[in-house]
């Protein structure tokens, strides 16, 4: 993991856009971003995508691996026409772009795509790796939609109603509606500009925050009934915690996308400063979402159990029972 904290050089923007520009007509450029796509990593991954159709003369595709069912608030977004299925995803790409993606291990399968001729990493986790060949990497940005737009602009592709529905879906929601540390003026000046487009801000926040079945809300009343409270942790600064099963999901009839949005319901606990979810995805395997009100670094403690993610939201997988996974988490935190 790198120490450098600011934003892409003029020289790391020139190189990108001359690896762009450089594919030649009918060439093809892969779109990549990481496994159980976010609004953010979708929203970038498929604006970008448009803007470079905008361009004209190359070929697109737009993938993530694993080939999860996409949550219903994302379904519809602008640039869905490039998804492809990870099986169908070209093994020799000229140009390889992938978003929001902190390490290599987040591309799954798809990896190895990144060994083309070109790569160029584009993202806003200070955990970043650096795993490509060219690197706009801003850990001051609030979303990765930010460098996108960045790109975009310097590539001279204007903004329009589809590209800006994607940038404002992804800015949006890593920014928990506007409500994060990262919310600066620059972040509003951009919400404007993309709504200045003809984005219908209401629509889609009844539709990204404000839309579950009604099994959704039986599982997370369950789940939320388990929590467990332990002042004392994190050096007295407080966690909270719980946990989903397979078997949760099954009994109230709801897909693994549901939970994503449970660490918000957790992480307003007001005695605790960080707060953890693990959601199970097999017998022995946890994928975990931390929160930090400020007073802990829980990317540290995810770059530390495998993972990554931003001081104020992190995640890794976990191995073990449950209650072991808690543990490593809380050693950590102490």
């Amino acid at each position: 993991m790198t120490d450098r904290v600011s934003g892409p050089t003029e020289d790391e923007w020139a190189a990108a856009v001359a690896a762009i520009e450089a594919v030649p007509a009918g060439g093809r450029v892969l779109l990549l971003c990481h496994v159980n796509p976010d609004g953010d990593a979708l929203g970038s991954m498929l604006g970008f995508g448009l803007g470079l159709c905008r361009l004209g003369g190359r070929q697109v595709q737009a993938a993530y691996p694993g080939g999860q069912q996409l949550p219903p608030a994302l379904h519809g977004m602008p640039g869905a026409h490039l998804l492809v299925a990870p099986h169908e995803v070209w093994s020799d790409p000229d140009l390889v772009l992938c978003f929001d993606v902190a390490s290599a291990s987040r591309l799954g399968t798809l990896a190895d795509r990144m060994s083309a001729p070109t790569s160029i990493v584009v993202d806003h986790h200070a955990s970043n790796t650096r795993f490509g060949g060219i690197h706009l990497v801003d850990p001051g940005a609030a979303a990765t939609s930010v460098v996108v737009q960045g790109l975009l602009d310097r590539l001279g592709v204007p903004l329009d109603v589809q590209i800006a529905e994607c940038l404002y879906i992804a800015l949006v929601t890593d920014t928990g509606s506007f409500r994060f540390e990262m919310t600066t003026p620059a972040v509003h000046e951009l919400a404007a500009r993309l709504l200045a487009t003809g984005v219908a801000p209401a629509q889609i926040a009844r539709r990204v925050f404000d839309s579950r079945p009604f099994g959704a809300v039986r599982l997370f009343g369950a789940v939320l009934q388990r929590s467990v409270l332990e002042p004392t942790a994190a050096g007295g600064r407080g966690l909270v915690w719980t946990y989903a099963t397979l078997a949760d999901l099954e009994t109230y009839d709801q897909q693994p996308y549901v939970l994503e949005a449970l660490i918000d319901s957790v992480r307003c606990t007001v005695e605790a400063d960080v707060s953890c979810v693990l959601k199970q995805v097999a017998e022995a395997t946890w994928a975990v979402s931390m929160r930090s009100k400020g007073g802990v670094d829980v990317s540290r403690v995810a770059v530390a159990l495998g993972g990554g993610g931003h001081r104020l939201a992190a995640g890794f997988t976990g191995v073990g029972a449950a209650p072991d996974v808690i543990q490593a988490i809380r050693a950590e935190l102490d």
